[in-house]
């Protein structure tokens, strides 16, 4: 039998690439995803196919690849995937869930802090002789309330650790039974209670019909004054321009952005956030870090070859 071909198009921490099976060939190309004609040209033999957030699944990329299987995803989210399409040609998909969690949860909270805590850039100021002690005492995030929207895998990580910080914790997720063990500790609200109480409002839900700018002028002006958002959940999930208008208005207190409807995010669409303030902008990274990386390039590399292995039995 011919050794099965995987193609890794997009960049991965190479230890997952290590100790490959001997009938499996690893092709890693990690710059192949930003010509999309090349791609296309280096799928005809493919078996499994290895992706980020770039490379659009879709017909045409299922049609340029007749022997392909199987589909590890480096990440969580879905939407660059017509899952419809992969279905119909038998083409399994396996995204790296949960495998990024701990930095996501992380994110949230390193952002959150900076956030609760005002503008810590004194260096300039006390350098130049000025002690600016009263305009830099801010609150504490120990007693504030942690609102969740999804209470998944990365969620359920956020929940964990605000009940550390003595949080009060509030999650809407009317998917997750009552059961489920991420609601110890957690107290299940409907949305308009989560964006009265939240001190700290955190993204976390899949980008669906009903999720796409769940997060809109009118969900901003039930949120308590002052409040802060966090999304490092899908772009459109939230209206970008009612959230800069928020923050320009002092109805936000400030917001941590990680993910955008478009990314990378250009200049133009940037300027969406002129004069708004206590606003942190990253480039999709929450859920990136040397270690994280590791784990969801392992897992995804692992479920490709556990599918191949499968059909070619």
């Amino acid at each position: 039998m011919a050794r099965a071909r995987v193609l890794v198009c997009e960049f991965i921490d190479e230890a997952a690439l290590a100790n490959a099976p001997e009938d499996v060939v690893i092709d890693y190309q990690p710059n192949l995803a930003a010509d999309r004609a090349a791609l296309l040209a280096a799928l005809t033999d493919v078996d499994g196919l290895v992706v980020r957030n770039l490379t659009k699944v879709d017909d045409a990329l299922l049609a340029a690849a007749p022997s392909l299987v199987a589909i590890g995803r480096i990440g969580v989210g879905l939407e660059n995937f017509d899952l419809a399409a992969c279905a119909a040609r038998g083409v399994a998909v396996f995204p790296a869930t949960g495998a990024n969690a701990v930095s996501v949860a992380e994110y949230v909270f390193a952002t959150a802090l900076r956030l609760l805590r005002g503008d810590l850039r004194g260096n300039d100021a006390l350098c130049a002789g000025a002690w600016p002690r009263e305009a830099m005492i801010m609150g504490e995030i120990a007693g504030r309330s942690m609102a969740i929207i999804g209470l998944g895998h990365c969620g359920g990580a956020v929940a964990r650790r605000a009940r550390a910080f003595d949080m009060r914790v509030l999650a809407v997720d009317p998917y997750l039974p009552a059961s489920a063990a991420a609601w110890t500790g957690v107290e299940r609200v409907e949305l308009d209670q989560a964006l009265a109480e939240a001190d700290v409002l955190s993204l976390h839900a899949p980008l669906t019909d009903e999720t796409r700018h769940l997060i809109n002028p009118a969900a901003l002006a039930r949120m308590k004054p002052g409040s802060i958002l966090i999304n490092s959940a899908r772009g459109p999930v939230i209206d970008l321009a009612a959230v800069a208008a928020a923050l320009r208005c002092g109805r936000l207190g400030g917001a941590a952005i990680d993910v955008y409807p478009e990314e990378p995010l250009t200049a133009e669409a940037a300027s969406v956030f002129d004069g708004a303030p206590n606003l942190l902008l990253t480039p999709h990274i929450a859920g990136v870090t040397r270690e994280s990386n590791r784990r969801v390039s392992i897992l995804a590399v692992t479920q490709t070859l556990s599918e191949l292995r499968r059909r070619r039995a």
